[in-house]
């Protein structure tokens, strides 16, 4: 099956893609790296006003919704673009439908707010956290974007279920230890809270956490696409340049073969993150399932794509210096971010019936 897009959102992929090359080429990347510093991107996101592209217009954005956000995704991942607050962002502004002021600080102004979740497993699965005598008490690892976070959105433990507290991330009672990541275009911290203050929000805790992990299935997939399609495009340029015995390498059948395998794949998972957007933003029977499938496949293809793409460069793409690195540790964190594809795997199975043989 091939996913087509409205003319409407072919111009905003487009266009994304084409702002993206002019204010986020590798060099700028490389430099916002060195200098640990990736503000002055989230900075000119906000700004232009594409960090509003998908979210609803009460809310500060521009309109749109998660099918516009996966092609916002999709273009980060190609060019490898800073994009931890971003989908820290896509993940915790939803639970601010009732904190309209706030909402579009984030989106507006760029105000950082990150959903303390583990970014290892699903957003839907909460950890330890309990609201006890009036703060909230333990720890939360891993957390995506929470380094630079302004605000907090906390699911806790309180009154027998799950429930989302509004945080001030700067208070004393609030300890955050940054984590490297082999992708250094995201950042992730473990937030401990020694019972600290916060605000009840008004809205369903685990329903929003429930929509949370399909974003985040549906957003990381598309991130991956994105990665994918770039390392394709590096390895076969390489494969061009190289020589062996004289002659391309690009012109032996094994590397015409994983060239092939390569562009079969990121043409496959384009249907699959396209189609899984547009089902859980509309919130289609199945939406679940389709979420999961994206997650899981994608991903996966994007992680095999990965070495495919280092086997045809060489040494050489895992080096500093080559671009290729960029994508390959993004497409690795990617398969293991907020769920791996073994998670969804799992996950796709307990949901699908079973059906006797015979």
């Amino acid at each position: 099956m091939r996913w087509e897009l409205s003319p409407e959102q072919e111009m905003f992929r487009d266009s994304f893609r084409e702002w993206l090359a002019a204010y986020a080429a590798t060099p700028a990347i490389r430099q916002w790296l060195r200098d640990d510093d990736v503000a002055p991107f989230e900075a000119r996101l906000a700004g232009d006003g594409w960090l509003g592209a998908g979210f609803g217009e009460e809310l500060g954005g521009q309109g749109g919704g998660l099918l516009e956000l996966a092609l916002a995704a999709e273009q980060l991942g190609y060019s490898a673009a800073p994009a931890g607050s971003w989908l820290a962002a896509a993940l915790a502004v939803p639970a601010l439908s009732g904190e309209p002021d706030i909402a579009a600080g984030v989106l507006e102004r760029g105000d950082v707010v990150a959903l303390a979740v583990t970014a290892g497993r699903p957003p839907d699965e909460p950890g330890p956290l309990r609201w006890e005598h009036g703060g909230l008490q333990g720890t939360v690892p891993a957390v995506l974007g929470a380094g630079r976070a302004a605000r907090l959105v906390v699911p806790a433990w309180a009154d027998g279920g799950v429930t989302l507290f509004l945080v001030d991330a700067g208070q004393a009672s609030v300890s955050r230890r940054g984590r490297k990541l082999l992708d250094r275009t995201r950042s992730a911290a473990d937030v401990t809270f020694a019972r600290t203050p916060g605000r009840r929000l008004d809205v369903d805790g685990a329903g929003i956490l429930a929509a949370a992990a399909l974003r985040a299935a549906v957003l990381v997939a598309a991130d991956s696409l994105g990665a994918a399609g770039k390392m394709l495009e590096l390895a076969v340029d390489y494969s061009k340049q190289r020589t062996q015995f004289g002659v391309p390498i690009g012109s032996f059948q094994a590397v015409k073969h994983a060239a092939a395998t390569m562009l079969v794949s990121v043409e496959a998972s384009r249907s699959i993150a396209y189609f899984a957007a547009a089902s859980a933003g509309q919130g289609r029977e199945g939406a679940g399932l389709h979420a999961a499938t994206a997650k899981a496949q994608v991903t996966q293809a994007a992680r095999q794509g990965a070495d495919a793409a280092l086997t045809m460069h060489g040494a050489i793409g895992y080096t500093w210096e080559h671009d290729l690195q960029l994508f390959y540790k993004r497409a690795k964190l990617n398969a293991e971010l907020y769920g791996s594809p073994e998670v969804w795997n799992e996950r796709l199975a307990s949901a699908l019936p079973l059906i006797p043989a015979g």
